[in-house]
């Protein structure tokens, strides 16, 4: 027993001193975790280099777009053709899809040898090979009278420049076939199909066999957005940004990236770890100088590492007695499957001994230890290298997503990470080190890169089909020119009956007199107070105005609240509630007992017979106040000020806020002679001739006209252009039936219109997998604000997921960019209208003065205008586009309905001063 024992204890020692006696010769082959973080680090500044227009012609790594825009989602059904080319082995498979909530599918495939004098022919012989191999596995299956899609699996460095599209960059995996690089492979092998007359197939998609691979993965675990292969070549794909890859027009979603990771290091990049093997590896190789990094981790060159390793050390007298055998003088000799038995934990002296004994190398013990450990460090090498690379795409995609932790899967495969028997192992370790704030599960593929092909026809082709259904419903919101220019012309025509006494009663848009005959001249002066309604919040401002060259206006505002009961309660209670916050803001300021002039306004339909009386037309903006509609407005405020009994004010003026606009603008530019707003409601004012406004006594001068314009289309002349989603929103209204430009065009109701077409959609199949949640259902949830934050230019997809989710609404990448295109749609078609009845505005301005081209400020105000990322900018092309005579300028308003109100009643002031002298 003793003697046994001592004889464990020699051979462990042994062992021990052979492995100390490699990893002291083999030392530039052990990577700390520090270099491998180094590494990653390298290998992320690479990708950067490949993704950016500038660097990407000279970058290393290639980081080729697959034009492969989204993963499976589970929906994808049919029958579909998948061909994979990459190796000795050419396989065919016919894939069958079931949208059966399982995500279950059936495959059925062949295997075809590629000759060797196919694989370094010329490519007519290729594609024709392949034709006809495809064309027998169509026979034998009973497929030639179906006409089925198609996906190529072409596992070699293609630049395409669409899915269906790809030029092969060069050949690898020993392939040699003359005539077919730099050229479309897929023309090639349609060229090869026709001359098959009973063959009937449609190309969708080529994909490399690590796209395939992602793609089969992602099949079965939706979170799989990174695909590796590791096997005699080596390759990682992932899903990028579409803001980050410069190569490819376009913000909006995803592509999966093909690194071509095999090159990295060509540039030099690693040559401070490249060791003496590896050059001499390189050097002797089919494509010295290239695909470097491949040669430092993939099967087809570890067992010539370990050769090349054994072979020094054999000559240095450290194996073998020093005899160099001819094996290890043969290149090739030793393989991967050599390595991968060696290492083998319990099998592995034994079979390390025969292996050796078969190559004539009659090691002794203290051999076959040092061999094994020789075949440990140049694969864990090879497995540690990987995971660097890996842990950089894993790091970029977290990064990409804003998570400080991200789970996520990689889809993986390839004869090293599946046969070795330790590979795994240290590759999944490496990867938790290098990168402990990712959660990675690695999936084998099933059933190769081959399925993943047909699983991205299959998404192509539900993504086809989707974007055709998109493109059917957001249709009818496009405006096309010639409608644009009818939408003005009657605009204009709504404008003239509002103008005149005949047409007045029935028209529309009311074109409301204002009795503000005047625009700031500089010399206003005095302290005035302003009352400002127009929404859910209402303000009260003391304004002093400064003339002569310290011209300036000072505010001082406090902001109130109106409750919706009393929004929606009685007009005494209404006007009650604003003298209570009128009283508090007096006494805040310390000027109670002043009687200070007080501009009113007043942000809703009036009917004016002078500057201080305004008769409501109508409620808006979800006002229901009782006993208002067809009141004086300013005889309630005084009314409410009587029965409080604490002040008096001089109520100079009642004004719109849009009126407000204009004024403010007109302060500082004095051509600004119109104002518009575009925010919660909308509206446009301008100063018209007095000689056009019939319903007003006299000819000289103007009058600041309020369009009321959002009633525009009330008659029916507008109906062509209303969908069913803008009936929908107005039966749903406080006041269906009428304002019915305005709810097409304002911000109180454009995210009620996306949410109508979100929940179409939703029933359609094409969002949120065909589910409409709770959040979804309720009225008014998606407020427009999110329209501006959504489509916010380059904002990232997870920020609009995030925006979704503050929704309730669970959406995945391809559900945000379809919510993005509706957000769009309908925020464009808002601007264009906008745009519209502005040029018709504008145009009748350039009438009245009777010349040839306009000169002309607009004051515009409203969030929407103000704070939607493009709105201003459509709405401007629109208007220059259908006001070709008009050179209109925009100014932003500085608070028009507050300041603007002040300004108007300091006109008043000014205007009846210069009447009494």
């Amino acid at each position: 027993m003793l003697a046994v024992h001592l004889l464990a204890f020699h051979f462990t020692k042994l062992k021990e001193d052979q492995i100390k006696k490699v990893d002291r010769y083999l030392y530039q082959l052990r990577l700390s975790d520090d270099v491998l973080l180094d590494v990653t680090a390298r290998f992320q500044a690479e990708m950067g280099k490949g993704l950016a227009r500038d660097t990407s012609p000279t970058a290393a790594v290639k980081m080729l777009p697959s034009f492969v825009r989204s993963l499976p989602d589970g929906s994808e059904k049919g029958d579909f053709l998948a061909l994979d080319l990459g190796g000795s082995q050419f396989h065919i498979h016919w894939v069958k899809e079931f949208d059966d909530g399982k995500q279950s599918s059936q495959l059925e495939s062949k295997s075809y040898p590629t000759p060797k004098e196919v694989m370094q022919g010329n490519g007519a012989e290729l594609f024709d090979y392949i034709a006809d191999c495809l064309s027998d596995f169509m026979e034998t299956k009973n497929l030639k009278h179906k006409k089925l899609p198609l996906g190529f699996t072409f596992s070699f460095p293609c630049k395409q420049t669409k899915l269906e599209e790809g030029v092969l960059l060069a050949w690898t995996k020993h392939f040699r076939v003359r005539g077919v690089q730099d050229t479309d492979v897929v023309s090639s092998l349609h060229r090869a199909l026709q001359k098959h007359q009973d063959i009937d197939v449609d190309v969708l998609a080529l994909v490399n066999d690590t796209v395939g691979t992602m793609m089969t993965c992602g099949y079965d675990d939706q979170r799989c957005e990174v695909g590796l292969i590791i096997g005699t070549g080596t390759n990682a794909c992932y899903m990028e940004e579409m803001r980050h890859i410069d190569l490819v027009e376009g913000d909006e979603g995803r592509m999966c990236i093909n690194t071509e990771w095999g090159a990295f290091g060509d540039d030099g990049a690693l040559d401070d770890l490249r060791t003496e093997f590896d050059r001499e590896l390189d050097l002797g190789s089919l494509n010295p100088g290239k695909q470097l990094f491949e040669k430092m981790i993939s099967s087809l060159y570890l067992g010539e590492l370990v050769r090349l390793i054994l072979l020094k050390m054999t000559k240095e007298g450290l194996l073998f007695n020093g005899k160099v055998s001819t094996a290890l003088l043969t290149k090739g000799k030793i393989e991967m499957k050599h390595v991968s038995a060696m290492e083998k934990y319990k099998e592995g002296l034994s079979n390390t001994k025969e292996i050796l004994t078969e190559l004539k190398l009659f090691p002794s013990e203290e051999d076959c230890v040092a061999v094994q450990h020789v075949c440990a460090v140049v694969s864990s090498r090879s497995a540690k290298l990987c995971a660097a690379a890996l842990a950089a795409i894993l790091t970029r995609l977290r990064e990409n997503k804003q998570l400080l932790r991200m789970r996520t899967t990689v889809g993986i495969d390839g004869g090293l990470y599946k046969t070795h028997p330790k590979f795994a192992g240290r590759l999944h370790r490496a990867v938790g080190r290098l990168v402990p704030a990712c959660e990675v599960r690695f999936l084998r593929s099933r059933g190769g890169s081959g399925r993943g092909a047909a699983v991205v026809a299959a998404v192509a082709r539900r993504l086809a089909a989707q974007r055709r259904r998109l493109h059917t419903a957001l249709a009818a919101l496009l405006l096309p020119p010639a409608i644009l220019w009818e939408l003005r012309d009657k605009m204009r025509a709504e404008l003239e009956h509002g103008l005149k006494r005949e047409t007045q009663a029935q028209a529309t848009v009311k074109m409301l007199p204002t009795f503000v005959r005047g625009t700031p001249d500089g010399t206003e002066k005095g302290k005035f107070l302003a009352l400002d309604l127009g929404g859910t919040n209402f303000r009260v401002l003391l304004v002093k105005i400064k003339s002569g060259r310290r011209r300036s206006v000072q505010m001082y505002n406090k902001i109130f609240a109106i409750p919706l009961e009393i929004m929606q309660g009685t007009g005494e209670e209404l006007f009650d509630h604003i003298v209570q916050c009128l009283a508090d803001f007096l006494e805040y300021m310390g000027i109670k007992g002043a009687r200070l002039p007080l501009g009113f306004t007043f942000s809703f339909p009036c009917r004016q017979a002078s500057i201080d009386k305004g008769t409501l037309v109508g409620w808006t903006k979800g006002f229901k106040a009782t006993d208002c509609e067809g009141e004086d407005v300013v005889d309630m405020l005084r009314e409410a000020i009587r029965r409080r009994n604490e002040f008096d004010l001089d109520i100079v003026a009642v004004v719109n806020d849009t009126v407000g606009t204009m004024m403010t603008c007109g302060y500082e530019d004095p051509n600004c002679e119109i104002g518009l707003i575009a925010g919660t409601g909308t509206n446009v004012c301008y100063m018209e001739d007095m000689k056009n406004i019939e319903i007003v006594e006299g000819n000289e001068g103007k009058m600041c006209i309020n369009t009321e314009w959002g009633a525009f289309g009330d008659n029916g002349c507008i109906d062509y252009i209303r969908t069913k989603y803008d009936r929908e929103v107005d039966e749903g209204s406080l006041n269906p039936g009428k304002q019915r430009y305005e709810k097409m065009t304002s911000g109180m109701y454009l995210g009620e219109i996306v949410r109508q077409i979100l929940i179409d959609l939703t029933k359609q199949g094409l969002l949120f997998r065909g589910h409409i949640s709770e959040s979804l259902r309720k009225k008014g949830i998606f407020e427009t604000k999110f329209l501006s934050q959504i489509e916010r230019d380059r904002l990232a997809l997870p920020q609009v997921r995030h925006v979704l989710r503050q929704l309730g609404l669970d959406s995945t990448c391809e559900d945000s960019i379809i919510v993005k295109e509706v957000c769009a749609a309908v925020s464009t078609r808002a601007a264009r209208l906008c745009g519209a009845g502005l040029a018709a505005v504008v145009e009748k301005k350039r009438e009245n003065q009777g010349v040839e081209r306009l000169q002309i400020t607009v004051g515009a105000d409203g969030t929407l205008y103000k704070l939607h990322p493009h709105f201003s900018r459509i709405l401007q092309e629109t208007v220059k586009e259908l006001a070709p005579q008009c050179d209109v300028s925009f100014m932003l308003s500085e608070d028009g309905s507050g300041k603007g109100a002040a300004l108007i009643t300091a006109v008043a002031k000014r205007l009846h001063n210069v009447g009494q002298k």
